[in-house]
């Protein structure tokens, strides 16, 4: 079966990726999307790598790496409507592959509409499947989705009782990130967060408290996506909205000290500021915890940042309160870095607590067996290699492309 995963990435991480690289947007198509996948950001091509496995001939698509696929289509002689090279540009790419399963791993670009379009010019396609992991505005997608999976147990539930056939699939590793990793050197870090803090309703405002007390009473160094890149170029700005730039305005100021009060003094400050005061002030990441962070990691930095960790954190999404779900238990523990959850009603099913996994209930948990580990090498080395030991037997692609596998045979 031929089998296709639309992907998109993080605006922000591409253009870093790009920035890095200045001669890579004049190589051939399959040299930057080579130099894209052997980063390993998010799910790579872990999925199709292990689909591939089990006999499906398999295609990923980056469809928002804008050189990359304005590439493809010269390469193709395709002719699109600038402003649509997105979706034009992708649907030739599925239409030429024809595949009998599409992945969706993104819910709010590639909209209901555009499915349906998809359905009809490529009538290849039997099965579309998407993932679902975070909070959603606009449910109508998951109507033309055949299948709604999620790591979130919450969600699935959800899902199903909206009448979605959905299921529940847990995130993984691919062992290959081992072998792009320097390994030559003991830890650096004692303590560390590698993650998103986005302070909106059912995503991260207890992750915020956590680590507000974390900063507090420890030495925990953070990267997150809190220091703001520069404003695009003018001719990006219509992309934007006025409140996301006065959103990133108030976040950058923070940045460096200067607070919303005085920046709201100033004649573009308080323009700024007067288009939604109260929205801006809820959603600004406390300045304490601003001030502590490092530029955001991405793909192989990041592996290598948790690699370099002699313990790392991780706290969950607000929408899954009950459920160890994320892609950070299975990062962490891949690379052998000894980690430290909240805990959930469900973890034992993944990880033994406390012997292959740290866990917390609270910050002042955390905060004494952050301290307590750090003091204790050999234990805080025997809980890393067995965390690491149970991923790479249990918790690898290959073995989630099988449960992938069982359900598209059960809906084809």
């Amino acid at each position: 079966m031929r089998l296709l995963k639309l992907g998109i990435y993080p605006r922000v991480y591409i253009d870093q990726f790009y920035a890095a690289r200045p001669h890579l947007a004049s190589e051939p198509y399959t040299g930057q999307f080579d130099a894209l996948i052997e980063d390993c950001f998010g799910s790579s091509d872990f999925w199709t790598q292990a689909l591939g496995g089990l006999g499906y001939e398999t295609l990923d698509l980056i469809a928002n790496a804008e050189a990359l696929q304005k590439r493809w289509a010269t390469e193709h002689d395709l002719s699109y409507q600038e402003g649509e090279w997105l979706f034009e540009i992708a649907l030739a790419q599925i239409k030429a592959f024809r595949p009998a399963a599409l992945i969706v791993a993104d819910y709010s670009t590639f909209s209901a509409a555009f499915l349906r379009r998809l359905r009809r010019e490529c009538p290849s396609i039997r099965l579309i499947i998407g993932w679902c992991g975070a909070p959603y505005r606009d449910g109508e997608v998951f109507h033309e989705w055949d299948i709604v999976l999620s790591c979130i147990p919450e969600l699935v539930a959800h899902f199903q009782s909206n009448g979605h056939k959905s299921f529940h699939l847990n995130h993984a590793f691919d062992e290959r990130i081992l072998r792009k990793l320097n390994d030559a050197q003991e830890p650096k870090v004692d303590f560390s967060f590698v993650g998103s803090v986005l302070k909106q309703n059912q995503f991260h405002l207890e992750r915020e408290k956590i680590l507000l007390s974390l900063i507090e009473q420890t030495d925990l160094r953070i990267w997150s996506d809190l220091r703001l890149a520069p404003l695009p170029p003018s001719s990006m700005l219509n992309n934007f909205s006025p409140r996301s730039l006065a959103r990133n305005l108030f976040q950058t100021a923070q940045t460096f000290g200067i607070s919303a009060r005085l920046l709201a003094a100033t004649p573009f400050g308080g323009r700024a500021a007067r288009l939604d005061s109260a929205t801006i002030d809820s959603q600004l990441v406390d300045s304490r915890i601003v001030r502590r962070s490092d530029p955001a990691l991405y793909g192989l930095d990041m592996f290598q940042k948790l690699r370099d960790s002699r313990v790392t954190l991780n706290t969950h999404i607000d929408i899954s309160p009950l459920s160890a779900s994320n892609m950070r238990l299975f990062e962490a523990t891949g690379v052998g870095s000894c980690l430290i959850t909240d805990w959930k009603t469900n973890l034992a099913e993944l990880f033994e607590p406390d012997m292959e996994v740290l866990t917390y209930r609270h910050p002042d948990e955390c905060v004494e067996k952050v301290k307590y580990i750090l003091d204790h090498e050999s234990e805080r080395c025997a809980i890393a290699a067995a965390g690491q030991r149970r991923t790479l037997s249990e918790h690898t692609f290959f073995s989630r492309a099988a449960r992938i596998d069982e359900i598209i045979n059960e809906s084809c």
